[in-house]
């Protein structure tokens, strides 16, 4: 049975300034320090996210399979009070570029990071278990 996500990667060019990003706005925790290949910052006591250079993860001879991805990924994170994080995005200068409030309840707040991936705040799960949606 799967118990979670462990890692999931989202793609950058300039691994220092989005990981600077994720640390230094969303208040996540570096536990990797980024070099020219990749940076990991701690989500939860049991998920990281690595941040990836493609240029660089889809060389072939790595010693893990090559990956990459070209263009802006997403991601959501799980978030209480959305109110004060739109609060916390705007003190940073950080635009966000959508809002949205779900039919079945919840709301998310959409922006950019460094890199132009799209990273979602929602404030509840919108994927219920066993809610079959069209």
């Amino acid at each position: 049975m799967i118990r979670g996500i462990a890692e999931t990667v989202l793609y950058a060019e300039d691994i220092t300034n989005t990981a600077q990003f994720y640390v230094e706005v969303l208040g996540l925790e570096m536990v990797r320090a980024p070099d020219d290949m990749f940076a990991a910052i701690r989500l939860t006591p049991e998920s990281v996210l690595l941040l990836f250079d493609h240029r660089q993860s889809s060389r072939t001879g790595r010693d893990v399979p090559s990956h990459g991805a070209t263009g802006p990924g997403h991601v959501a994170f799980l978030v209480r009070d959305l109110d004060a994080w739109r609060d916390r995005l705007k003190e940073a200068g950080v635009t966000v570029e959508k809002e949205i409030e779900w039919n079945g309840g919840g709301r998310s707040i959409y922006l950019r990071d460094p890199a132009n991936n799209s990273v979602e705040l929602i404030d509840r799960d919108i994927w219920p278990a066993g809610a079959m949606r069209n």
